[in-house]
């Protein structure tokens, strides 16, 4: 049985889908006006570890993400600069070329991190409509007011609002007085509609019947998925920091419409923390998964390394962590390719069903990868399995792990090695087998063993020289 943790109730519960054989799920995509750094990655991986585990339970997954290629101010609470027009400031282009630039470097990542793109990707530049739509159905409900073409949600309609984040009301009205927009009635009512910013010259504005302006960035994510989802969702994903101001808003606004519970099931990523701070782009400690692989790591090192960890405790990032589960990362890689080219005949089924029982049942536990991961090195080092019973069940694994091992290719050799794999096929092709046997062994004191295949000599680096 699959559970999750919810952050609604603050239990984990067991899932259930609202329909049989399928599942709804919604995840807050990025804000396009710089490149995701590494923190935001991590959450976009826990979402991809969700989605194949949600699978591997059979479960057809309907997986919409959006694009925020608008309206999204540098605080979630309606207060700084808009962040598309600093990019486009910052780098003398428009917004929208600002956009589709850093949306097209957003899903590169994705793909390298080898994380599955999602069902439908929807951009808020293309759903202002329905976005205008679902806000009319808020006025007419009574729940919104309008000052100077701005239309805002009132908190006080719905008693509920501090329900997900668990803070007092009270709380979030001390955080919310730093910069008050006095055009509210309450510092924590937000902005459905902006027809009256402080960018009076802003480029990306629209027709309204308030005005013409740009909306709200909460408004997008429930506009979005409720068209695509419908007005009953089962999970709605995203870091820790959207709990107490952006999903609480979503919550608000989208209840406040469809009169009714809006999402069964809420899950949150833990930052990713440099020094004792989470990473942000506003601080010196911003790195991208583009720095990473300059630096000569895999983009599976930090897939790995974000594994290491649960999706709900903070992940401390350092190099030597990183290096650490680059040779984790590396051993596993050499094992596959091992076993690829030093096939045995099944021998231990029982101890196999053992092993994968145990990784499926960490995984269905909300998505416990730390337990995962020691399955793996379980699997790889019991004495009992054949070597082709440790490549089925590393394939098995790899459906939610995401390393595509079956992509694992030989290691890049030195022109030095590669000149004496050539020197030994020669002599094979000779019948000079003393030779061709030195020059194995040689290769083996250099920790490279060699196998020879149909299609020539295959290598992989050697095992016991590793550990």
């Amino acid at each position: 049985m699959l559970t999750l943790f919810n952050t609604l109730s603050r239990k984990v519960e067991p899932f259930t889908p609202i329909t049989p054989g399928q599942v709804k799920l919604y995840a807050c995509g990025p804000t396009v006006y710089h490149f995701a750094h590494i923190g935001n990655l991590r959450t976009y991986i826990f979402e991809d570890i969700l989605r194949r585990t949600l699978e591997h339970n059979k479960y057809n997954v309907l997986h919409v993400m959006n694009v925020t290629d608008v309206g999204h101010l540098e605080s979630d609470a309606d207060l700084g600069d808009d962040k598309m027009e600093l990019a486009a400031k910052r780098e003398a282009k428009s917004p929208w070329d600002i956009a589709r630039f850093y949306e097209q470097a957003f899903f590169n990542d994705l793909e390298k991190l080898h994380i599955e793109k999602p069902t439908i990707i929807c951009r808020a530049t293309e759903h202002i409509k329905e976005m205008q739509d679902f806000i009319k159905e808020l006025e007419k409900k009574g729940y919104t007011y309008t000052v100077d073409g701005n239309v805002y949600f009132r908190i006080d309609k719905f008693p509920s609002y501090a329900n997900l984040s668990r803070r007092h009301l009270q709380d979030l009205l001390e955080g919310a007085r730093v910069e008050v927009d006095l055009r509210k009635e309450n510092p924590l009512d937000f902005v459905l509609w902006f027809s009256n910013s402080k960018f009076p010259n802003q480029i990306m504005k629209w027709d309204s019947p308030w005005g013409v302006g740009f909306p709200g960035w909460h408004i997008e994510c429930s506009a979005m998925a409720s068209k695509f989802l419908g007005d009953h969702i089962d999970i709605h994903c995203g870091g820790i920091d959207h709990i107490s101001i952006h999903h609480s808003n979503e919550i608000a606004q989208s209840e406040a419409k469809f009169g009714k519970k809006w999402v069964n099931f809420w899950l949150h990523g833990e930052f990713l923390v440099v020094q004792k701070e989470k990473m942000a782009k506003s601080s010196g400690n911003f790195l991208t998964l583009t720095s990473l692989t300059d630096m000569g790591y895999d983009p599976m090192h930090y897939r790995y390394l974000c594994l290491q960890a649960h999706y709900r405790s903070q992940l401390y990032f350092s190099f030597e962590a990183l290096d650490g589960a680059r040779n984790a990362f590396e051993s596993l890689k050499n094992r596959v390719l091992s076993y690829r080219l030093n096939p045995e005949a099944p021998k231990n089924k029982t101890r196999k069903d053992e092993l994968r029982a145990s990784f499926f049942t960490a995984m269905n536990n909300d998505l416990d990868t730390p337990v995962a991961l020691s399955m793996v090195w379980e699997t790889m080092k019991d004495q009992t399995l054949a070597t082709s019973e440790k490549l089925e069940l590393l394939r098995d694994f790899d459906a939610i792990l995401g390393f595509n091992v079956d992509s694992f290719s030989a290691p890049k050799l030195s022109d030095a090695h590669l000149a004496l794999i050539k020197e030994r096929e020669a002599a094979r092709t000779n019948k000079d087998w003393a030779r061709a046997d030195a020059i194995r062994d040689q290769l083996l004191k250099d920790g490279i063993a060699i196998k020879d295949t149909k299609l020539g000599t295959e290598w992989y680096l050697d095992i016991q020289r590793i550990e």
